[in-house]
């Protein structure tokens, strides 16, 4: 419900501002931004649909506020000008009034404190993780390592736009050796730095966790749909800084233990082409979904 009013609330929004920025906005897909995107990314974990549905519970909050202070305002200005009320009243104090503008914001400050703090402890409560990732931060790309399966490694590099065109991926967000993780298991990501400062984030799962040199952050995510997502660092770490894209393939767990084998036995490379053959679930489910419907 609250989706549909925000939704709504969006629509108009679009259509007084910026005339068919909401279709094309509709028109993301799950993981990547769109041109002209005005609303939030295809949620790719429960948590980051939470703060979803928070944020629209926001807007509507905020648009109501807004609605009845403009009210008030026009009120004023029409009824109480020195043309329509030339004597103008003398009161300076009401009881009522003082009472209700004190309690109603201490009531919309609780609600929305209350699902605030439940979702902050739901991000920061670590369930058992089924898996770990080791993710570093380096100038300017990132490095990812499986010490669960083997303990291999391998860096990851932007793309160039000539290489992210060829595979029909979007600039300046492709990588040469994407993360490769299970949906519908608990990944655990411990993050640090070699360098500087950098920033692991990824808006799709709601991610955003700082690489510091000498420190280890950790977070968490469950993937409910496989696919490509697409995320950057966050946080400014010099000249290449734009320049420092993050790729997680979200795909089945045989799947992911069939790649995991590989780069373990024969190297990330041979392992991207064996993940490059392997069609995806979510690829699965659309091609069942479409035939069910012819």
């Amino acid at each position: 419900m609250l989706r549909m009013i925000a939704g709504l609330l969006v629509v108009v929004a679009a259509a007084l501002s910026f005339d068919g920025v909401f279709s094309a906005a509709a028109a993301a897909t799950l993981g990547k931004p769109e041109p002209w995107q005005m609303v939030m990314q295809e949620p790719g974990t429960s948590l980051m649909r939470q703060v979803e549905d928070f944020h629209s519970f926001l807007l509507i909050i905020i648009t109501l506020i807004v609605a009845l202070v403009l009210g008030l305002l026009l009120v004023i200005i029409l009824r109480f000008n020195s043309t329509a009320n030339p004597i103008p009243s003398k009161i300076t104090h009401n009881t009522l009034i003082e009472v209700v503008w004190t309690v109603v914001p201490i009531i919309i400050l609780v609600a929305i404190a209350v699902p605030s703090f439940r979702l902050l402890y739901q991000q920061r409560l670590l369930p058992a993780a089924d898996m770990t990732v080791k993710i570093t931060g380096n100038k300017w790309y990132w490095s990812y390592e499986y010490p669960d399966h083997g303990g291999f490694s391998f860096d990851s590099n932007i793309l160039s736009d000539e290489q992210a065109d060829a595979k029909g991926e979007p600039r300046h967000l492709a990588v040469d050796n994407a993360m490769v993780i299970p949906v519908n298991k608990t990944v655990r990501v411990i993050v640090t730095a070699s360098d500087v400062i950098h920033s692991w984030a990824l808006p799709s799962y709601g991610q955003k966790v700082d690489a510091i040199p000498g420190r280890l952050n950790e977070d968490w995510f469950n993937v409910e749909s496989a696919g490509v997502y697409y995320g950057q660092c966050s946080e400014l770490c010099g000249k290449d800084h734009a320049f420092m894209p993050i790729t997680v393939r979200a795909v089945s767990e045989q799947e992911f233990n069939a790649w995991a084998e590989k780069a373990k036995t024969a190297g990330i490379e041979e392992a991207n082409k064996l993940i490059a053959q392997l069609p995806l679930e979510r690829d699965k489910l659309a091609a069942a979904e479409s035939a069910k419907s012819r």
